[in-house]
């Protein structure tokens, strides 16, 4: 028994679920989405066992731990969140925890990014198929409502195939030498810790839009902004512009999709959706001749999406529009319908950091994405959990 939207009770089945983490993100946006999820938080864990306390008053947790693998061993859990910062040396500390979880028979929900390599992915895939479990990273982009939208309107029959993918992140790139001092593990080094961890947004918001893409090239400005193409084996490209250094407010993301004849997808900000498309011109009405623009009817133009803030709507709620219900409700409803996450799969994972490493290579070269990286990993450019090629 829960509680649904309406305030009513829902006679629903919830999976029980452990959390590794009491920091201030999981605390503003992780933890407030499962009264809208099939979840029953059992068990809180964090190395300052009075976070942990606190945290399962305010949540509602049964139990509490200092020691996650005393939370496993004491069982009666389906799956476990977590929730957690980098070590010393910058390195996520998600992959170790993911396969205590994954050993003790648990799924298991993971922020991004879950991993410093692709070879730390590919160590958790194999457990997770040792285990018969799945395993999702956070890519929040992926749920995010503006971007279910675009996808959607993507595949409408008359937007025909995407050939061009232009996205506006505000990051900045790395230098070689600080990716290639991260790479080596015996330092933390900032930008290199920044890049993995924020490269993750438009990387899989261009794998959950076009796939894997097939190669990679950048070109970086001397203060670290910088543009990345991407080609895809549809033949489609991407644009990619880092703008490290712009202001973080007025607009910081933008993506745009063009399609076939004449339709465009906009999506500002993450939040207002536009669906362009060449109005129908009478008799004569070409370039140059056309007196009006008020032409083509209601359904023939522009379509314009976005969120009613002064109403007290779910969309308007941060949980919602910025994606975090639709993970943590997408983790819950593939284990409890038995099947895998439909997408911030592993295997998108590992695309995503697949890309980070290929950024070390350096600029002006034409990295391909298909074979094997200069760290020794694998692709699977179109495997599953990539969503569409073009």
């Amino acid at each position: 028994m829960r509680i649904g939207f309406r305030g009513e009770l829902r006679d629903e089945a919830a999976i029980r679920v452990g959390f590794i983490g009491c920091g201030s993100h999981s605390f503003r946006n992780i933890y407030p989405t499962f009264p809208f999820c099939p979840v029953r938080l059992e068990a809180v864990c964090d190395l300052d066992r009075a976070k942990a306390e606190a945290f399962a008053g305010t949540f509602g947790a049964g139990r509490v731990y200092a020691d996650h693998r005393h939370m496993l061993a004491d069982g009666d859990l389906d799956a476990v969140f977590i929730v957690t910062n980098y070590d010393a040396l910058g390195r996520p500390r998600f992959p170790l925890l993911a396969l205590d979880c994954l050993a003790a028979g648990c799924h298991v929900w993971m922020e991004k990014p879950p991993a410093a390599s692709c070879r730390e992915i590919e160590e958790m895939q194999a457990a997770a198929r040792s285990a018969g479990r799945n395993v999702m990273v956070g890519l929040k982009k992926m749920f995010f409502p503006a971007n279910e939208k675009a996808a959607e309107l993507m595949g409408r029959p008359e937007f025909g195939q995407a050939h061009l993918l232009l996205l506006q992140y505000p990051q900045s790139i790395p230098t070689v030498a600080d990716l290639e001092r991260y790479r080596a593990g015996r330092e933390r080094v900032p930008a290199a810790v920044s890049f993995l961890d924020h490269l993750c947004h438009p990387a899989s918001l261009m794998v959950y839009l076009l796939g894997m893409p097939r190669t990679l090239c950048y070109e970086r400005s001397p203060r670290g902004a910088g543009n990345a193409t991407f080609t895809f084996p549809s033949g489609a490209v991407c644009a990619m512009a880092l703008t490290g250094g712009a202001p973080r407010n007025g607009g910081m993301e933008h993506t745009t999709i063009v399609g076939e004849g004449g339709h465009r997808i906009v999506v500002e900000n993450n939040i207002r959706v536009c669906f362009h498309r060449d109005p129908p011109a009478g008799p004569g009405q070409g370039y140059g001749n056309t007196p009006s623009f008020y032409t083509g009817a209601p359904g023939q133009t522009a379509a314009l999406w976005e969120p009613e803030f002064s109403l007290g709507q779910l969309y308007n709620k941060g949980l919602f529009l910025l994606g975090y219900w639709g993970e943590v409700n997408e983790f819950a409803r593939s284990i409890l319908e038995g099947r895998p996450p439909a997408k911030g799969t592993l295997e998108q994972a590992w695309q995503v950091t697949r890309i980070f490493e290929a950024f070390a290579e350096g600029p002006g070269k034409t990295v391909p994405l298909e074979t094997e990286g200069k760290w020794g990993t694998r692709s699977e450019s179109g495997a599953d959990g990539s969503r569409r090629l073009g």
